[in-house]
């Protein structure tokens, strides 16, 4: 499971430094470096923009993962040159730039778009498997979620536009009340398919959403 980014469009990149003059790129090793959006060679590919816009990049590291407590290791290592930049351009997750802020009084400013937490299914392809909504249906749709995997989120399926196994929102996209019904039909399940769902309840967690276990 990754942390599924792309790269903001460089003009809102460009609108979001405009304000300062000198800025320290930051990525993260794990999931921006597998989607190739936050990697050694992206960070150097962005430090290229920057400057060729007159911006000063003071210093740049890759974070063998943002999103944990080496952050505060790798920007403890690179005080020096982020004191002499005006902000940190991150090229991580969410999580990485939020995780960024709790060390450092710098703007953090982030250069990616969370999409979705999924899989890689062949190299550069990505599919998103869970929405986290907190309500898990999985042990009774086969360990498929209808939610992430059904084009219109139907929890109780499939729904009258599906053909042949195919989706009526996309021909070219499997109906996931399909392949939940033949994964149930295999393990001999298929009461399964009977079981009313209820809408999602989205205020069972309030946010922003907080948990302590033990």
């Amino acid at each position: 499971m990754k942390s599924i980014t792309k790269q903001k469009p460089f003009e809102e990149i460009e609108r979001s430094l405009r304000r300062f003059d000198a800025v320290f790129i930051a990525g993260c090793g794990t999931c921006a470096t597998m989607t190739a959006t936050g990697g050694i060679e992206q960070v150097a590919a962005m430090q290229e923009r920057l400057e060729a816009i007159d911006k000063v990049v003071t210093g740049s590291t890759v974070i063998p993962t943002a999103c944990d407590e080496m952050t505060a290791v790798l920007l403890k290592e690179n005080e020096r040159a982020i004191r002499k930049a005006g902000c940190i351009l991150v090229m991580a997750c969410a999580l990485g730039v939020h995780r960024l802020s709790l060390y450092t009084n710098k703007p953090v400013l982030p250069a990616l778009d969370t999409l979705f937490i999924g899989v890689e299914e062949k190299p550069g392809q990505f599919r998103e498997v869970c929405a986290q909504c907190g309500q898990c249906v999985l042990g009774e749709t086969a360990g498929i979620c209808p939610l992430t995997a059904c084009h219109k989120g139907l929890l109780n399926g499939p729904c009258g536009g599906t053909n042949n196994g195919k989706c009526e929102v996309d021909k070219e996209k499997d109906c996931a009340w399909t392949l939940i019904y033949r994964r149930l039909k295999l393990q001999g399940r298929l009461d399964l398919m009977r079981q009313y769902h209820p809408p999602k309840n989205y205020q069972v967690v309030p946010r922003p959403k907080s948990i302590k276990l033990g």
